[in-house]
């Protein structure tokens, strides 16, 4: 009987063995395949999230060496899109026009050139602006917000937009930074055009991309603008309007110590060049912001970060128009105004 157990316990040790060598084997066949594999970080994707060498999520743009290039052949089109080499086209671009687009960031003024389509604000301006619902619900003005930033056609041919602010940094709130600035810095003004609104003329209310190819708008056309891009960046994003001064303009989601009224959302001038948070600014006739605003929700999202330099800067030029600051106040407001291109008056309504 002993040497019988003897026999026993040599067998499974000589199967522990031969099972440690292949266990062996494999782990370094393993290791030399994983060690050939590049380290997935933030510096191996594009400015929209894409990893290098993929198709993202906006057709038919491509991720290489940081930047989305049109590769339609390999990343296909939207639906309804056609397919034309590498590019995709729909039927309503026609009559390209290039708009010139200005911004700031750091201090320093650039330009963006971005290709218009008067087919699609030919489309855009034959669309009713009428909601209505079979129950007989009267629509709200959240209703007519989201109708105009999410019409599908034309975010066809803003996204491009998107694509060109992700491709010039990585930086998400630089991304917010540049179309923030961008957006403030196209002209305030009222179309020319009018329409039948429920019997009453009114003012034409204008699509988002039509305040790109007019190079114009007002602060509810340039708000649902701005809003269009902060969405599509992935940010939380609201709009306030302020009834009594009958003024529209944005919120973006932030840290609760920063946001506007204890909202959430950190306040964002549409109007003109204006620094984040600021909401003491002053339009023309000596109006201030000051009745409680109506919140529309428009996206879910990412906030902006704490401690960014817009909040400081914020507090600064509030603290210089309340007279608070007097020591060397021409000079820090002259920087601020340098920094931020910051006008000296602001539309209302």
């Amino acid at each position: 009987m002993p040497p019988k157990k003897e026999k026993e316990i040599s067998f499974l040790q000589r199967h522990e063995f031969f099972l440690f060598i292949i266990s062996f084997f494999v782990f370094l066949i393993l290791l030399a395949f994983f060690s050939n594999l590049p380290i997935l970080t933030a510096e191996s994707a594009c400015g929209d999230g894409t990893l290098y060498g993929t198709c993202s999520v906006v057709k038919p743009y491509y991720c290489t060496d940081g930047f989305l290039i049109e590769q339609a052949s390999l990343c296909g089109c939207s639906e309804g899109a056609i397919r034309e080499g590498d590019s995709c086209t729909t039927p309503l671009q026609t009559e390209p026009r290039e708009t010139k687009l200005y911004y700031i960031l750091d201090g320093e003024e650039r330009e963006l050139k971005f290709i218009t389509y008067g087919g699609l604000t030919d489309y855009l301006s034959q669309l009713s602006r009428v909601i209505s619902y079979e129950n007989g619900g009267k629509p709200l003005r959240a209703d007519f917000k989201l109708k105009n930033i999410n019409e599908e056609e034309q975010r066809k041919l803003l996204l491009p937009l998107v694509i060109q602010i992700q491709n010039l940094t990585k930086n998400k709130e630089d991304q917010a930074r540049i179309a923030i600035s961008l957006v403030q810095n196209i002209e305030y003004g009222f179309s020319n055009k009018t329409e039948n609104f429920f019997g009453q003329t009114v003012n034409y209310s204008r699509y988002p991309y039509e305040v790109l190819y007019e190079s114009q708008g007002i602060c509810g056309e340039k708000s649902e603008l701005l809003a269009f891009l902060l969405k599509e960046f992935g940010y939380g994003v609201v709009i306030f309007y302020n009834q009594k001064e009958n003024h529209e303009s944005i919120g973006i989601k932030c840290p609760m110590k920063e946001s506007y009224r204890d909202t959430g959302y950190c306040f964002v001038e549409t109007t003109g060049s204006s620094i984040l948070t600021d909401d003491s600014i002053e339009f023309i006739g000596g109006v201030t912001l000051q009745s409680e605003p109506e919140v529309i929700f428009i996206s879910d999202g990412v906030s902006l970060p704490e401690d960014m330099p817009e909040y400081r800067d914020a507090e600064t030029l509030k603290n210089i128009r309340a007279g608070k600051i007097v020591l060397f106040q021409n000079s820090r407001l002259e920087k601020l105004k340098e920094k931020y291109g910051l006008i000296e008056e602001y539309n209302i309504g």
